[in-house]
């Protein structure tokens, strides 16, 4: 089973998470800003935080023989906080570095005017540059926050295949759907979506525009949902093809868009022998001492 995680924050997570991933049949990754758990106090904090996605991050994970991409975005979180709201001038220059294949995430957290404003500059950004959009969807009255997400979008002029809806479940699916839009769902131990209701979704709507994550975030969350997800479509009946259309294809031809995937097997690792003993980025291993 080879997969692809197209949401999945591995900035709160570690090499041992990554080991377990690549275990499981994880080749390549999207982590999508987002917020940092506790607020922020300047612009200076995101425009660090960037440079980690695209730097110490991507080398951690190809030390492991995943190919990590990432998108950038203020959050909508965040968006709400006047010591935040600058980083929009600043996110012009990532877009068009490596590795980076969306704007995102943005969307709404709590519907404000803010995050209205910060939303619609950055679905320009990401028409001006080409990109694909990663949209998450409020936790609170999702419903309302899903069909006003869409209505946004579609002033945009960004077009619905663009763009990945992300965090939905069985009430906002269909609206989802019908936009044209990509459909995302993120499967936690505990809320959101579980495998065995993804699972009713995917016999419902089937496997095209479907994208299934693991998010694996600050809170409890479990990176290997993906693969527990293929499983359990393997159980209830579903191909090795639609399994592989939905872990695997689907990430690749929607972030494919942006043009900046890579998906070929990282040069020098060997699973058997894992991290390579003396290459570090900016001074930094993975490797604490050396394994027997």
């Amino acid at each position: 089973m080879r997969i692809f995680d197209p949401h999945i924050h591995m900035t709160s997570r570690t090499t041992d998470d990554y080991e377990a991933m690549y275990a499981a049949g994880v080749r390549a990754l999207v982590e999508p800003a987002f917020w940092l758990g506790q607020p922020r106090t300047s612009v200076a904090s995101f425009t660090d935080y960037f440079d980690a996605l695209l730097g110490w991050e991507r080398f951690r994970a190809s030390q492991f023989g995943i190919r990590h991409h990432a998108t950038i975005a203020l959050n909508p979180k965040e968006a709400n906080d006047p010591r935040c709201v600058g980083v929009l001038d600043e996110i012009p220059r990532y877009l068009v570095k490596d590795g980076v294949v969306a704007v995102g995430e943005v969307g709404y957290d709590s519907m404000t005017p803010a995050e209205d404003e910060a939303f619609a500059r950055q679905l320009q950004m990401a028409r001006e540059h080409g990109l694909p959009v990663l949209v998450h969807t409020p936790h609170r009255d999702k419903a309302s926050g899903t069909r006003r997400t869409l209505d946004v979008v579609a002033e945009s002029g960004v077009p619905p295949e663009h763009v990945v809806v992300d965090h939905l479940n069985e009430t906002t699916v269909a609206a989802v759907k019908d936009a044209g839009a990509w459909m995302g769902f993120s499967i936690y131990p505990d809320t959101k979506m579980d495998e065995a209701r993804m699972v009713a979704i995917l016999q419902d709507v089937g496997t095209d525009k479907v994208l299934v994550n693991s998010a694996a975030d600050w809170g409890r969350s479990d990176p290997l949902k993906t693969r527990r997800t293929g499983e359990a479509m393997l159980a209830a009946g579903f191909s090795d093809t639609d399994v592989d259309r939905v872990l695997w294809q689907n990430p690749v031809d929607f972030y494919g868009q942006s043009g900046n995937l890579v998906l070929d097997p990282v040069p020098g690792f060997d699973a058997a022998e894992g991290p390579a003993a003396g290459v570090t980025f900016e001074g930094s291993s993975v490797l604490r001492g050396v394994r027997a």
